[in-house]
C-alpha cells in the first residue's frame, strides 16, 4: 500500500462520512418532533431527552469525522504536495 492509495482512500472515507453526517443534520431538524416522539416511545425518554441525545451524537461524530477522517486527508496531502 503506497501512499497515494492511503491519500485515496482518506478522501473516500472524508466524503462518505461528511455526507452521512450531513444527511443525519438534515433528517434531524426536518423530522426533530417525528424523532424526539418515536424514539421517546422506544426508550421512555421525553422528547427532549432524545433531541439532546440526538444534538450530542451528531456533535461527537463531528469531531470524530474530524479527527480520524478530514485529519489525516489533510496530513498526507501536506506529505505528497511537491516541495518549492
Amino acid at each position: 500500500m503506497n501512499i497515494d492509495t492511503l491519500t485515496t482512500f482518506f478522501m473516500w472515507c472524508t466524503i462518505i462520512g461528511g455526507g452521512v453526517l450531513i444527511f443525519s443534520s438534515i433528517l434531524c431538524m426536518l423530522l426533530k418532533n417525528v424523532i424526539g416522539r418515536m424514539h421517546g416511545k422506544m426508550f421512555g425518554m421525553s422528547p427532549d431527552t432524545v433531541k439532546a441525545a440526538i444534538y450530542g451524537y451528531l456533535g461527537l461524530f463531528k469531531i470524530l469525522w474530524l479527527i480520524f477522517n478530514v485529519v489525516p486527508y489533510v496530513a498526507l496531502l501536506i506529505i505528497t504536495c511537491p516541495s518549492k
